[in-house]
């Protein structure tokens, strides 16, 4: 069974969003089913995003994937770590491996993302 911190809001197509710091990335389940990722496509600093937004691409050794915006907002930081280690998505995706930070504007957009628990029923 996949970890889903209790903390964190999701959407239904795997991203989590930390409503404190506003970091981005994708869930312990999505990078499970996604196996090694090799490259991972990050966000322009400084871009402006609606919710559901495709803002990034992470590529594994099975696939591609779109990653969509959890929230509305201006992107404040990137994670360059990525760069030269894509894995940490799979060895860290709600630490090291998260992807962007975000200064969203709309706390209700947050207030309709899945919490934990929805997020287990929704993986389950």
């Amino acid at each position: 069974m996949s970890y889903v911190p209790d903390h964190l809001h999701y959407r239904d197509s795997h991203e989590w969003i930390d409503p404190q710091t506003g970091a981005v990335g994708i869930t312990d389940h999505a990078q499970n089913e996604l196996t090694d990722v090799v490259f991972v496509e990050l966000p322009k600093l400084g871009a402006l995003v609606n919710a559901g937004d495709q803002i990034a691409v992470v590529e594994s050794v099975k696939a591609a994937s779109d990653i969509y915006s959890p929230a509305s907002g201006e992107v404040i930081e990137i994670n360059d770590d990525l760069a030269g280690e894509p894995a940490l998505i799979n060895t860290d995706p709600f630490g090291r491996g998260w992807i962007y930070k975000i200064k969203a504007g709309h706390a209700a957009e947050l207030d309709a993302l899945m919490d934990a628990a929805a997020y287990r029923q929704h993986i389950a």
